[in-house]
């Protein structure tokens, strides 16, 4: 007990220290954060606190790190500092300018962010797609001035045409920068409008309203087991098979088919359209002994009657397979194979061969090159027979 005493001093200046205000900043910007038009101007003043003892013309200002001149200064106090800026150009970050007011010895006494653009312009080509009908995806691209040089954020909103409540896309950037996706929970055989909304600190921009049927818009996944293999002894054909979407088995609907195909030491794709809604397809006019990498994708339409065009799948996997060796012609997609012309295997031998001993360097077989040799061949056949006539 007769220790207490001894200690109240000290527990009354605990309490003060904790009673005690924070101290003062030591100096402060006006305006603080302003977000302004590009091409605007702006006067800033920066009052240091009296405590620091500091004057007007003890202080500096710097926009990004650059020293402002002294001839943009003005002391509006023994304690204030402003700093005219005139047309401003856009901010270097969304996150903002960095203006700064500084004591003689580049101490940092207070600081700004200037927030310098444009109003968002409405964003445009608003697209969307559904992946067998469970769910959509939309990308859109922002105004032509972009972001504006401020933050942009964007709202995808959608509801049913004629009636329901507006309802707001959760799960942004799920196909590019300006995308998309709702995952469930839409209704078929109703259109939706859709319309993307654009906010930045100068205001708001809304898109053009885009009307869809989810029927109308739906994708697919590219076609599964699709095989290559070669269709017997033939040197310039494969043989591609692959099996519809297993996604779609339940619903009715047409689909069309592409493929692609290049050679494996070129990026250069060829492309043939004319499949149809067949699972199988022979290529021909390949290059013997080579090995071909092949891709097929799918367009889905007609579901439940829908008049759109569709929307193609992604292309499956590249699957590989080598021809044989020997010489062949060119050709295209032929789905139902045939015969093989044998006057004329014959008599492209005889043309290759002519090239090998008429070319010379690095010959392209054009069609000039071809009449060429029919003229040659059939002069060695007008002579022939001369020489046959003779010996009669």
């Amino acid at each position: 007990m007769p220790a207490m005493p001894a200690l109240l001093p000290l527990l009354l200046l605990c309490l003060r220290l904790l009673r005690a205000e924070p101290p003062a900043y030591p100096a402060v910007i006006s305006p603080q954060d302003p977000t302004l038009l590009i091409g605007s101007s702006l006067t800033a003043t920066c009052t240091v606190s009296a405590d620091l003892r500091l004057r007007a013309q003890d202080l500096y200002w710097t926009l990004n790190g650059r020293r402002l001149p002294a001839a943009s200064y003005a002391a509006l106090g023994p304690t204030t500092l402003s700093v005219a800026l005139t047309r401003l150009n856009g901010s270097r970050q969304q996150s903002g300018d960095n203006l700064v007011c500084h004591s003689r010895d580049g101490g940092i006494l207070a600081g700004s962010c200037l927030y310098v653009g444009l109003p968002p312009e409405k964003p445009v080509n608003i697209s969307c797609w559904s992946k067998n009908m469970k769910d959509l995806t939309c990308t859109w691209a922002p105004g032509t001035e972009g972001e504006t040089f401020l933050h942009t954020n964007y709202t995808l909103k959608y509801k049913l045409r004629w009636y329901g409540r507006d309802n707001t896309c959760q799960e942004y950037h799920t196909a590019g920068p300006y995308s998309c996706h709702i995952p469930k929970d839409l209704a078929l055989f109703t259109p939706y409008e859709i319309w993307v909304e654009a906010s930045n600190r100068l205001g708001v921009a809304v898109s053009d309203v885009v009307m869809l049927d989810i029927l109308d818009v739906v994708t697919t996944d590219p076609p599964s087991d699709v095989h290559v293999s070669r269709v017997g002894d033939l040197e310039d054909q494969l043989s591609v098979r692959w099996s519809s979407p297993p996604a779609l088995k339940d619903f009715l609907f047409q689909a069309k088919y592409q493929i692609q195909y290049r050679v494996e030491d070129s990026s250069e794709w060829k492309v043939v359209d004319d499949v149809g809604n067949q699972t199988s397809c022979r290529l021909a006019g390949l290059r013997p002994g080579t090995v071909y990498f092949v891709q097929v994708r799918c367009n889905p339409f007609g579901i439940y009657g829908s008049k759109k065009a569709g929307i193609w799948s992604d292309w499956s996997n590249p699957t590989a397979a080598s021809t044989p060796r020997s010489e062949r012609t060119a050709g295209g997609c032929d789905p139902k194979g045939g015969e093989q012309n044998t006057t004329l295997r014959r008599e492209l031998k005889q043309f290759f061969g002519w090239v090998k001993k008429h070319s010379y360097g690095c010959s392209n077989l054009s069609i000039k090159l071809y009449d060429q040799w029919r003229v040659w061949l059939q002069k060695s056949h007008k002579t022939r027979n001369q020489v046959g006539s003779t010996r009669r």
